[in-house]
């Protein structure tokens, strides 16, 4: 994974056999941003924390199998499901409209590695370029994808939905031309 920035996100003492050890779980992102991309990052979430923060109306999910899951991530998560990729944690992010306390600052999806998770996320990777943040994290063999912006959330929602319809597009022709090949032999 040479060329991929890797930071330390959350370092804790553990005790083990009466010893002090550190653990430093970590990430590695793997999309790529400019700096100015960063520091607009950075000023939109210090203005952010400066806003004060009203409640439109409540969060609104749906029943995913027995999971409640944010109603604009509900047609993405039901697409990655069928398509047999592991989904672990999910939020459609903040918007003007939603409960502020009641939200991540930024739309995101946990996915848990597999090759066909890795496929997806190269997909998603290209069709969302700057919009999107990925990083992988390999304690934990997940990725976490997430909007860039915190004012993208809705499109982050509609962008991972049409990159899930286009992921699950392509399995389907590759099933098809398969079995054109298996027909013609």
């Amino acid at each position: 994974m040479s060329g991929f920035l890797f930071i330390p996100i959350i370092e804790q003492e553990v005790e083990a056999d009466d010893k002090q050890e550190r653990h430093v779980e970590s990430e590695i992102i793997q999309s790529h941003h400019p700096e100015a991309h960063w520091k607009r990052r950075e000023q939109e979430l210090v203005a952010w924390t400066a806003k004060v923060k009203q409640r439109k109306h409540p969060k609104k999910t749906k029943l995913l199998e027995q999971f409640h899951v944010d109603a604009e991530l509900y047609t993405a998560l039901s697409i990655l499901r069928r398509k047999l990729i592991p989904t672990e944690y999910s939020c459609a992010g903040v918007s003007l409209l939603d409960e502020p306390e009641d939200h991540s600052l930024y739309a995101y999806i946990t996915l848990l590695a597999t090759e066909r998770t890795e496929q997806f996320v190269q997909l998603t990777m290209k069709r969302m370029r700057h919009r999107l943040l990925v990083t992988f994290e390999p304690e934990r063999n997940r990725y976490d994808l997430s909007s860039f912006y915190i004012g993208h959330n809705r499109s982050f929602c509609l962008l991972l939905q049409h990159c899930a319809d286009s992921f699950e597009a392509e399995q389907r022709e590759a099933i098809n031309e398969q079995s054109e090949e298996h027909v013609q032999q």
